[in-house]
């Protein structure tokens, strides 16, 4: 006699990236049960740009949850999406693409840029309101303003503009909404001043375009096959990133999010902008409750991997080399003064060891630079580091030397856009109560150096 299994209850979170797109399964202490990553080739766009190739994207969507389905090791109760921003698909009656998926990296008109920003108030006084530095295809609500005006016919026939996590979820439920973390990262869309829409959606005729509101930790039935379970309307990742944080920690802290982008938020600082702070990068995000969260950006992971190759080639090293430098006071007590390390000449240093201190130096300076525009005026206590350079000794280490007045922790959290897209609809598939051990802390002090 053959004893059947009771299924494990999960949540499904798709996690799309512009290069990995992955679904996980948690179970209700919200432990990774499956993962399944895929890639597609890009594909291009009228103009030959290249761009999402949005039929590979549904049709994987759709594959990975008939094979989640047919597992009867599982019981999937609710999907969740989290992907990258700045991405609008847009759909006709039918719920069918009119367009590809634009790249937010595509370069945008010129003239038609100046005509929105004369129309509207100028770059520094519109940029201001919305928290959106000029970004030209990265404001994702320039995307629908050209389409308006380059492509009137296509633009007619659209039903909604909906941002790629809110698409994913439309393909499952059927059911078409926007989402605030969407909307409220640098789109050119939302007014931080009046906390709504900026007078042009209306005025240009694109809030007609623009799907209902839906609550971040709402949910909808299913229309897609498969047992009875509920879908969530998707996320923005940064935002879906900060939400374990926002649920684990009451008192004000920085997420400093690590990548290819350094990212500085401050949930805790809900001020408005200043023009100067928009001139060096600052921007600002509405968290899944709808509040501000105010923003620093610096291009720190890529440049440390630009610096990296720099520095194997001079020394005929292996990058991998430099994976896990430990910390030595004495290298960084030798470090020269301020500047930045494109402009240093390796052949000062005794080593490439020694380099590579004085490039991690570098990096930190201007990261103190980038968080204090986030920081300041605020009652901040604790930096949390995630991602890639909470790992890197040399940085924890300087971090929390440049900022002694400060409790400076790596965490550590596996997928922590996926657990937050998880944990905003929490309700509608977990019957626990919220975990309290889903990050793991290491502190940096500056006399225990780890």
């Amino acid at each position: 006699m053959t004893v059947k299994v009771k299924a494990t209850p999960v949540v499904a979170i798709f996690d799309v990236g512009k290069t990995n797109k992955k679904l996980f399964l948690f179970d209700e202490n919200y432990k990774i049960v499956f993962e399944r990553t895929a890639r597609f080739t890009e594909t291009v766009d009228e103009d030959g740009d290249p761009c999402e190739n949005l039929e590979s994207l549904r049709l994987s969507v759709f594959d990975s949850l008939r094979e989640v389905f047919k597992d009867p090791q599982f019981e999937v109760k609710s999907i969740n999406f989290a992907t990258y921003g700045a991405s609008f698909v847009y759909i006709d009656e039918r719920g069918k693409p009119l367009a590809p998926l634009y790249n937010y990296l595509k370069e945008y008109p010129e003239e038609l840029k100046a005509k929105f920003y004369n129309d509207y108030g100028g770059e520094e006084e519109f940029s201001n309101k919305t928290a959106s530095p000029v970004l030209g295809s990265l404001n994702s609500g320039m995307q629908l303003y050209r389409l308006k005006y380059e492509k009137p016919e296509l633009f007619a026939q659209i039903k909604y503009a909906l941002h790629l996590p809110q698409y994913l979820s439309y393909l499952i439920s059927g059911e078409a909404y926007s989402d605030l973390t969407s909307i409220g990262c640098h789109t050119n869309l939302w007014d931080f001043s009046k906390n709504e829409y900026h007078d042009w959606v209306e005025k240009e005729g694109i809030l007609e375009k623009l799907a209902p509101i839906m609550p971040a930790d709402s949910v909808m039935p299913a229309t897609f096959p498969g047992n009875n379970y509920f879908v969530g309307t998707g996320f923005h990742d940064s935002s879906a990133a900060l939400i374990p944080y926002l649920l684990s920690f009451t008192e004000p802290f920085i997420l400093l999010s690590t990548g290819t982008w350094c990212i500085s938020l401050n949930p805790f600082n809900s001020s408005l902008l200043t023009a100067e702070e928009l001139k060096q990068d600052c921007l600002c995000y509405l968290q899944y409750q709808g509040e501000p969260v105010k923003a620093s950006r610096l291009f720190a992971g890529y440049e440390h991997d630009h610096q990296v190759k720099r520095i194997a080639t001079h020394y005929n090293t292996d990058i991998i080399a430099y994976r896990n430098v430990s910390y030595d006071s004495k290298l960084i007590d030798a470090t020269l003064k301020e500047d930045s390390f494109a402009n240093r000449d390796l052949s000062l240093f005794k080593s490439d060891i020694a380099a590579y201190h004085q490039l991690i130096a570098d990096l930190v300076r201007a990261q103190y630079d980038s968080t204090q525009l986030v920081l300041k005026g605020t009652a901040v206590k604790r930096i949390f580091v995630d991602g890639g350079f909470s790992k890197n000794l040399i940085f924890m280490n300087l971090l929390a030397k440049v900022f002694p007045e400060i409790e400076v922790f790596a965490a550590n959290m596996a997928q922590a856009t996926a657990v937050g897209a998880a944990l905003a609809i929490h309700k509608s598939w977990n019957n626990r109560s919220l975990p309290n051990d889903i990050i793991g802390l290491k502190y940096y002090s500056v006399l225990q150096p780890g």
